[in-house]
């Protein structure tokens, strides 16, 4: 087992084998539009071919840009939000020491990640600025635009702290911009001040651009090999191009069937983990398909558990709750620890019978159990495999969902590449704060208080 695999057997019989077949024309038809650009969002393919077309100099000065931040910084702020961090933090939290920011700086190797301008609390941005107050730190500032209202905020706020603590020359090596190559308020700052940048490709939209810069950067500072995370993107690329067959396109039946346990009224999809290094894959993989397919009053609404804490939170809910639901289960194939369960002479625990077993033996018979028990419930299960957590796998997963959600969008019949729907609270927030240029919806929606 050398790449992602994909187990369809316990669809709890709601959707057959043949009738995923008999979507295989349609699919390898989304599929081919994914390539051609002949459909909607046409404009937003350049995540399509993207892991293959990195070229060795954009390696290169992500890597030595990411050496200049490490080297610098104890600390590094990635600002942002939605797709501008949740890729990266993604791929951080999977693949970096759970504890590692609780070590003493002599003993990390690489600066410890936080993020900010994804929320707009002001006691998490005072508590976060407190903690820097004594830190040597740096800022990466991800925006199309720079007026964004959260990370906007955020930036002017460790902008102008960072400024203070070591000089405007001296900030100006420690913040990296990741805009738009030509117009946008951040920008302008950036070639005034003349930070380092990169560019957001203006035909990737901000939850397709994890292999960009913007989740490459952050991602290369926090000590991972970011060529090898690449390398197995690639390999999903090459393997769900135009030549293959839907027989061979897991990414394109994974689709389908999802697809197909909607119209029979599965309405949730929950991705459920047995590792806690993957909860914001989760996060990533629910911004992925819910902005992607949630609009014109249709789509699958993305949820994530992950277990088996949520077994006795959630669990109740699965196993007896509507038949609304479906799940796709992420399991990791091997370890990368060993830890065994050791012998108790007293035994008040009773755990004896698995001394000497290794607790990953344990978390997979709840993984095994678990499934089977939510199958017999009613339950659809979509089981996909990788063989362990590291670059080359994170990096096959986030293409393999990357090209499933375009497909599946299709296959439901909306545009995956837009989101017009996000501007609804924007207009509401900026009437209320009485921003310049809202007055006549300012007035219309005071008027409704």
């Amino acid at each position: 087992m050398d790449s992602i695999q994909i187990n369809i057997k316990n669809l709890a019989g709601i959707v057959s084998e043949e009738e995923i077949l008999r979507k295989s024309e349609l699919a390898t038809s989304a599929n081919n539009a994914l390539h051609d650009g002949t459909r909607e969002g046409s404009d937003f393919l350049g995540w399509v071919d993207l892991p293959s077309s990195i070229t060795e100099e954009e390696f290169r000065d992500i890597e030595e840009a990411a050496t200049v931040l490490r080297t610098h910084c104890d600390v590094v702020v990635v600002v942002g939000i939605g797709g501008s961090y949740l890729g990266a933090r993604a791929v951080i939290d999977a693949l970096t020491n759970s504890f590692d920011w609780l070590q003493p700086e002599k003993k990390r190797k690489n600066p410890v990640i936080l993020y900010a301008g994804n929320n707009i609390s002001e006691d998490y941005l005072s508590e976060m600025i407190d903690y820097l107050e004594n830190k040597e730190f740096g800022i990466i500032n991800i925006s199309k635009s720079g007026t964004t209202t959260e990370p906007a905020i955020a930036f002017r706020l460790l902008k102008n702290l960072l400024e203070k603590k070591v000089g405007n020359e001296e900030s100006k090596k420690r913040i990296v911009a990741i805009t738009d190559a030509t117009k946008g308020a951040l920008r302008t700052l950036a070639d005034s001040e003349g930070y380092k940048t990169f560019i957001i490709p203006d035909n990737i939209g901000g939850r397709y651009s994890v292999l960009t810069p913007v989740g490459l950067l952050p991602i290369a500072v926090a000590g991972i090999n970011i060529r090898k995370l690449v390398k197995g993107a690639a390999e999903i690329e090459k393997a769900t191009d135009k030549t293959v067959s839907f027989d061979y396109n897991l990414p394109a039946i994974y689709a389908v069937i999802r697809n197909e346990l909607y119209r029979r009224g599965k309405k949730i999809e929950i991705l459920v983990n047995y590792h806690p290094k993957l909860h914001f894959l989760a996060e990533w993989w629910k911004q992925l398909f819910g902005e992607s397919e949630g609009k014109d009053q249709m789509g699958i609404f993305p949820a994530a558990v992950d277990f088996t804490a949520d077994l006795h939170s959630m669990g109740q809910w699965i196993q007896e709750g509507e038949r609304t639901i479906f799940e796709t289960v992420i399991s990791i194939k091997e370890p990368n620890k060993k830890v065994l369960v050791p012998h108790d002479e007293v035994n008040l625990d009773g755990l004896n019978y698995l001394k000497g077993k290794r607790v990953d033996e344990v978390n997979k018979m709840a993984e095994l159990g678990t499934r089977l028990a939510h199958v017999d419930g009613g339950v659809p299960n979509i089981l996909i495999e990788i063989p362990e957590l590291n670059e080359k796998y994170i990096g096959q997963l986030i293409y393999f969902f990357e090209k499933a959600c375009g497909i599946s969008g299709y296959l439901l019949g909306v545009n995956p590449f837009n989101q017009p729907g996000v501007e609804a609270y924007k207009s509401n927030m900026f009437a209320l704060l009485e921003k310049p240029g809202y007055e006549e919806a300012t007035k219309s929606i005071k008027s409704k208080l």
